[in-house]
């Protein structure tokens, strides 16, 4: 049976609600994310895009490159809320769904033929769907794999279609530029540019060999791609409620420092955790059980974040207004809810371009070397 994976993104999707809800903003220059003063770039539209303005640069670059550009800070609570819209839209339709980002879905249609007149139709009527009841402008692509799909997506926007047939996946990219694989970041690209190779045909012209040569395990992958081929399933969405850790100390303390060098490592974990997920959360909990087994949990609504320091601080700040009794703490834990799709380096409306950049670093040593391979110094030190 012939594979039929659909790719569904939701242009420019925070620009697109923001103008949903004030029409005003429509054909002018958009950027979402912070302030030009302070901040980084979230979304932006096409408009600034014309100026070289894109996600992760900083606020004050934008304004630079685009003066006359409207700064919007954005309100993820209602973004989530359009694209869980979006989600039951596709849901109710397809019988394979995966949710890959807050703007983003896949979809397994393969074997609908038998029902349906042919795949393109009913994707294209799903298309009409989704704009006609939420509003949003949306593009997508259709193939035989999620990678080929993605790719035309990004070939049919704005608000457009791309089909490729089996059997023309590389005919299709070989005139690509090899940016547009996915996994291809800035590196690899320049990594690649060096050895003379530009367009995707190339790449395809290369054996398997060299580019495991040059790139390692990813050589091969990017290579797989570039071939048009990919037997990555469509994996079923599922919507996770909350994400957290506790602790039972080995014997019941008082020990504060003990207690805030433990909430520390479990913040900067499952913050990681969060980031590696692709989730922001917009309520942080902390548990606390004593000895005598009386349990307690304090929660606090946040603007939705996956930031280190914002969660640090708030779990801190719960801790020191409810930590108020002189008895023996058993077990002490945190919870992060109210989780919704996105990446914390381009959706941290009120963080720094440092901030941004150190977080990459260190979550770039974790992947590498395991979630406790960097610690903050603070918990490694006990105070006199």
């Amino acid at each position: 049976m012939q594979r039929a994976i659909v790719h569904m993104d939701l242009d420019s999707f925070f620009v697109s609600v923001e103008r949903l809800n004030n029409p005003s903003l429509i054909g002018k220059p958009i950027i979402v994310g912070g302030s030009a003063e302070r901040g980084v770039v979230c979304s932006c539209s096409y408009e600034a895009r014309k100026f070289g303005v894109h996600a992760a640069m900083s606020g004050k670059m934008a304004r630079m490159l685009c003066p006359e550009a409207i700064f919007v800070r954005g309100d993820y609570e209602h973004y989530t809320k359009y694209s869980n819209q979006v989600t039951e839209i596709i849901k109710e339709q397809c019988p394979v769904v995966e949710k890959a980002s807050i703007d983003e879905h896949y979809m397994d249609i393969s074997g609908m033929d038998r029902y349906l007149k042919n795949s393109l139709l009913f994707t294209s009527e799903l298309k009409r769907k989704i704009t006609k009841e939420s509003g949003l402008p949306i593009s997508f692509g259709l193939s035989v794999n999620k990678t080929v799909s993605k790719i035309a997506t990004n070939e049919g926007k704005p608000n457009g279609q791309k089909f490729v047939h089996e059997g023309n996946e590389k005919e299709f990219l070989a005139p690509l530029t090899i940016d547009k694989i996915p996994m291809v970041g800035e590196k690899t690209h320049m990594k690649l540019r060096q050895l003379g190779v530009s367009k995707i045909e190339t790449v395809q012209q290369m054996p398997i060999e060299r580019m495991e040569m040059v790139l390692g395990e990813n050589g091969i992958i990017i290579w797989k791609k570039a071939n048009g081929l990919d037997n990555s399933p469509v994996i079923p969405y599922s919507e996770q409620k909350s994400i957290g850790t506790q602790e039972t100390f080995p014997e019941d303390t008082i020990d504060i420092y003990q207690l805030k060098n433990t909430l520390n490592r479990m913040v900067f974990e499952t913050a990681f955790e969060l980031r590696n997920k692709k989730k922001l959360t917009g309520c942080v909990t902390l548990k606390i059980r004593y000895t005598d087994f009386q349990t307690y949990t304090f929660d606090r609504s946040i603007p939705f974040t996956s930031s280190d320091t914002v969660l640090y601080n708030t779990v801190m700040d719960l801790f020191k207004k409810n930590y108020t009794r002189r008895v023996l703490v058993r077990l002490i834990g945190i919870k992060f809810s109210k989780l919704v799709s996105g990446h914390h380096q381009i959706h941290l409306f009120e963080e720094t371009e440092e901030h941004v950049k150190l977080y990459q670093a260190l979550d770039k040593i974790r992947h590498k070397y395991g979630a406790k391979a960097v610690a903050h110094a603070i918990t490694l030190i006990k105070a006199a």
